[in-house]
């Protein structure tokens, strides 16, 4: 067991995987309007164990990096292969940004350039202007401009899409949850509007942690019961004696490096808090590629 400050660090691996990638700029007349397409976009997309991608700000941009010069945010979203991350994206851009108030929608198509690859945002949803959408070509970027009622909808043709890193974790361990969630806060405060990150679930943490596989036929995913305080003399516990909460921080990223990167600055401010042990979801190495060790994070081999 290593140790940061009075904090115990498991000698243990986070097991992160590959998922494909896209990210989208999202602009609106005010901050207002901004975070009410925020949330509705990334909206139940935590996790892709039932959910059809996984989505979140990764950060605010300024005036001078806004496409249109007004309030912006850049969004990563992430699923298993291209063809499901599009349908999930054009899907949320239709459903929760062209219904939104003042809203426009810029692609990245720096994103994957080397290989081209792209997915469509305006170019499916320029149907719904029933014959009525107008495209224009700015260089080599086109844009469509759909009738709404109050004015027009700009979004982009398409976004690139390559491959990130889904995956990265810690679990934070607390003698109680008043403790165990403010180490976790902070450990969410200290990746927000981190480049090239999102931690995709509610406040940037899960609860229920979970493991590969169920006793339930059918079910590909169930509770991580080795984390779960009320187990504990049922299951082999992973957590410390004296630990009654415990809660994970999930990361995704744009690569294995932005990954770590955020899961050092995580794990450090965590350990400001008095908790009792940082941990990590692992599946033996069965599941993912890419396995980012604790120690390593400590030592700042990134």
């Amino acid at each position: 067991m290593l140790h940061l400050g009075n904090v115990e660090v498991e000698e243990t691996f986070a097991e992160a995987f590959g998922m494909v990638y896209c990210r989208i700029v999202v602009t609106a007349a005010n901050d207002r309007w901004l975070s009410h397409a925020e949330r509705e976009f990334a909206g139940y997309a935590c996790s892709v164990i039932a959910c059809d991608a996984e989505v979140g700000r990764e950060r605010s941009l300024s005036a001078e990096e806004s496409p249109d010069g007004r309030p912006a945010a850049a969004m990563l979203c992430f699923g298993m292969n291209a063809d499901r991350l599009a349908k999930a994206v054009v899907n949320r851009t239709g459903q929760c940004l062209m219904t939104c108030p003042t809203t426009a929608v810029f692609g990245d198509l720096a994103v994957g350039a080397a290989a081209g690859k792209r997915i469509a945002l305006g170019k499916s949803l320029r149907y719904f202007g029933d014959g009525f959408q107008k495209s224009k070509k700015l260089g080599n970027r086109r844009f469509w401009r759909i009738p709404v009622m109050d004015g027009e909808f700009l979004v982009e043709e398409a976004t690139g899409v390559a491959t990130g890193v889904a995956g990265g974790n810690l679990i934070f361990q607390g003698p109680d949850e008043r403790t165990t969630l403010s180490a976790a806060e902070r450990a969410v405060d200290s990746v927000r509007d981190l480049p090239g990150v999102i931690a995709p679930f509610p406040g940037g943490i899960a609860r229920s942690g979970s493991k590969v596989g169920s006793r339930y036929t059918g079910l590909i995913a169930s509770t991580a019961d080795a984390f779960c305080p009320t187990l504990r003399g049922r299951v082999a516990s992973r957590l410390h004696p004296d630990a009654n909460c415990a809660y994970e921080l999930v990361v995704n990223g744009i690569d294995e490096s932005a990954v770590r990167g955020a899961m050092r600055l995580a794990l450090m401010a965590a350990a400001e808090e008095p908790i009792l042990r940082i941990s990590a979801g692992n599946y033996g190495g069965k599941l993912g590629k890419h396995h980012i060790r604790l120690a390593e994070l400590l030592g700042g081999d990134l």
